[in-house]
């Protein structure tokens, strides 16, 4: 019996060590305090996002990351946008919980939302190489994730989020460079 009791013991800590953080992924929530009021809009800063046509990710990064390129697309699908006098806010109707795969249980993170127009792309980056209107809310910083104690908290609601909205990326000066070794070697050659 003894033999038993340490062995379930041992598996309860195991499972609470592998244990992976959780945050609700909702860019409007009324039942926070304070509420999550966060609409995320198109290129002109006063139309809100609205139906299939654009789609939303959570992404993530250990907490105090610097460099942008360090977030990670958390698992689950990318969300459409709701319509009407609902527009600007993640459709709701899905699951919303969100695993920050490799950010412990009741650890920090600091978090992302993307958005991009859909047409250019059925990923954050794809759309932002095709060139399309794409923008990220500003990180929030030090978010505490849910999953962690027995039973297992609830997962974290995104409490500080703010809205912003889509940008069309400028051509780096990289792709200028490169187009214009291209014409003088063009020229060049004649």
């Amino acid at each position: 019996m003894k033999k038993l009791l340490i062995a379930i013991a041992f598996m309860a800590t195991a499972a609470v060590a592998m244990a992976q953080g959780t945050v609700t992924f909702s860019n409007k929530d009324s039942g926070t305090t304070p509420p999550i009021d966060a609409p995320i809009f198109n290129v002109d800063g006063t139309t809100p996002l609205s139906g299939s046509g654009f789609l939303a990710q959570l992404y993530f990064a250990p907490a105090g990351s610097t460099a942008s390129t360090v977030f990670t697309a958390a698992p689950g699908s990318a969300l459409i946008f709701r319509t009407g006098t609902r527009a600007g806010y993640t459709d709701n109707t899905v699951d919303l919980n969100r695993v920050l795969t490799g950010i412990a249980a009741g650890a920090a993170a600091d978090i992302q939302i993307r958005a991009w127009d859909a047409s250019k792309g059925s990923t954050y980056e794809a759309a932002l190489a095709a060139g399309g209107a794409v923008g990220k809310s500003p990180t929030l910083a030090g978010v505490i994730t849910g999953g962690s104690g027995t039973p297992a908290s609830l997962p974290t609601s995104l409490v500080g989020l703010q809205g912003f909205k889509l940008n069309v990326p400028e051509p780096t000066t990289i792709a200028l460079g490169l187009l214009g070794a291209g014409a003088l070697f063009l020229r060049r050659r004649k």
